[in-house]
């Protein structure tokens, strides 16, 4: 369905349901709006609008459905896959959920955490601590991601391992759909089966079904003890061979493991500020090993040495070295949350969220590493990411000395070649950062056709005037 460009007087009829000042004329938008974090995408649009409740969520999107305006809603604009960015040319109106900031309620003894969708993740994060309990989704961009966000992408981060992706940590949502209606379905239920659970419909449809405006989310106790080390390696099947061992001896006291490659190391102590190399030697790749105990501080360290004596002692682990403060543990995830921006500053950068089984990953590696290499003689190869969760992110930074813009018009390209590797050992083209518009045309390309005719039939069902989100995830309709 085509969208309608609104007009002057529809534009002012939608910026008097939030008021003049919490709307920001399309010309004035700039990046913070309409770019997305690679530069891939630059959008347009007639206003942002930015609605301090739900019920001018409410009244927007009635007002988006009546008259075919479409709808962009945005969180912190972080995403990767310019699912949150307005079509270029087209009048799409950005709805930002900035003000829907407030933590609505915290229930230590019920274990969860009830908040708006435009709270900061690290906001979220610190009403759990202060009430000492634990909301374990953690992220590099936590600092200014927001909630909604979080759960319309499905977000994993690196604590999935032991406590799951956001479909795992939300119980309840409240949605908008865009007819207007309100959906109130905060519900603190961990056992329901009463019906289809509508909250996973919206849970990963990156706006495309309905505006997520609120959301019950899981805590969990503090953990007593906690232990981070980094260990140097051989080899990513030396590394795979170290988390099985760490995932039989630990189990669910095993809340992170990390694979760095050497590179990676020298990226970030290069260009992060306050990031150095932890270690005195040089190795291949490295792990980053969390635990986190209910017991005891000593009962976490008992079990990291232990670990690491039997990995130093069979020659599986060549050097490691183990946190020995909070200060230290932070210093060594920071370094691996910097991995990605540490790119940057050399060049041009082409990137993958891919997810393979994780007994894959050191074929898949070997496999993608001599295609991609054959095709850039010369490209840096900087895969890292949650290995125990099999989600890598294989990023290839251009050959030192190499026209960026010319290295970045063969992003298609390598994402085909790279795409093509995962899928042929079961794995995925997106792990945890959507589809969007970047792989929109892609996800038609290796699902099913009934795959792709059910999920036309749902986006339909909800949204048959076509306003939410038009052109992402799936293709839009004309």
């Amino acid at each position: 369905m085509t969208n309608t460009r609104p007009s002057a007087e529809l534009t002012d009829r939608f910026i008097a349901i939030v008021g003049a000042a919490h709307a920001v004329a399309g010309s004035e938008a700039g990046p913070r709006y309409l770019a997305d974090t690679r530069g891939l995408y630059y959008g347009s649009t007639p206003v942002v609008l930015k609605p301090g409740s739900v019920e001018e969520v409410s009244a927007i999107l009635r007002l988006a459905s009546e008259t075919g305006v479409a709808v962009v809603p945005q969180g912190g604009n972080t995403g990767h896959v310019a699912g949150q960015i307005p079509r270029e040319g087209r009048a799409d109106i950005v709805l930002s959920l900035e003000r829907l900031n407030r933590i609505r309620d915290v229930d230590p003894v019920g274990n969860v955490l009830v908040a708006e969708a435009g709270c900061i993740l690290a906001d979220v994060q610190s009403a759990a601590e202060a009430a000492g309990r634990l909301f374990p989704l953690s992220l590099g961009s936590e600092g200014s991601c927001r909630i909604g966000g979080n759960l319309s992408t499905n977000a994993g981060g690196t604590a999935v391992l032991a406590y799951g992706n956001m479909r795992q940590l939300c119980l309840g949502l409240e949605v908008v759909l865009p007819t207007g209606e309100i959906w109130d379905g905060l519900r603190r239920l961990k056992k329901d089966n009463t019906g289809f659970d509508l909250r996973d419909l919206f849970i990963g449809a990156e706006g495309t079904l309905g505006v997520i405006t609120g959301a019950v989310l899981r805590l969990f106790p503090r953990p007593l003890g906690h232990q981070v080390a980094f260990a140097g390696l051989r080899s990513v099947e030396d590394a795979l061979t170290l988390f099985e061992r760490a995932a039989t001896r630990c189990g669910p006291a095993l809340t992170g493991f990390e694979l760095m490659p050497r590179i990676g190391v020298e990226f970030t102590a290069r260009h992060i500020p306050g990031v150095r190399d932890p270690m005195d030697t040089v190795h291949p790749w490295y792990t980053l090993i969390d635990i986190s105990t209910s017991d005891s501080a000593e009962s976490a360290e008992r079990m990291m040495e232990g670990l690491l004596e039997q990995a130093i002692g069979d020659g599986l682990v060549e050097n490691a070295v183990v946190a020995a403060s909070e200060a230290q543990r932070k210093a060594l995830w920071h370094m691996r949350e910097s991995m990605s921006p540490a790119q940057k500053p050399e060049g041009g950068s082409i990137k993958h969220d891919i997810s393979v089984p994780v007994a894959a990953i050191p074929a898949f590696m070997a496999e993608a590493d001599q295609a991609v290499m054959a095709a850039i003689p010369g490209a840096r190869l900087c895969s890292f990411g949650h290995m125990g969760d099999g989600n890598i992110h294989y990023n290839i930074s251009q050959p030192i000395g190499a026209d960026s813009r010319a290295f970045l018009d063969r992003w298609r390209e390598i994402n085909d070649l790279v795409h093509g590797i995962a899928l042929k050992h079961g794995g995925s083209i997106s792990a945890e950062h959507g589809i969007g518009q970047l792989k929109r045309d892609e996800l038609a390309a290796i699902r099913s056709p009934i795959e792709i005719d059910l999920m036309q039939r749902i986006k339909t069902a909800f949204d048959p005037a076509g306003i939410m989100n038009p052109d992402k995830v799936l293709r839009a309709k004309v």
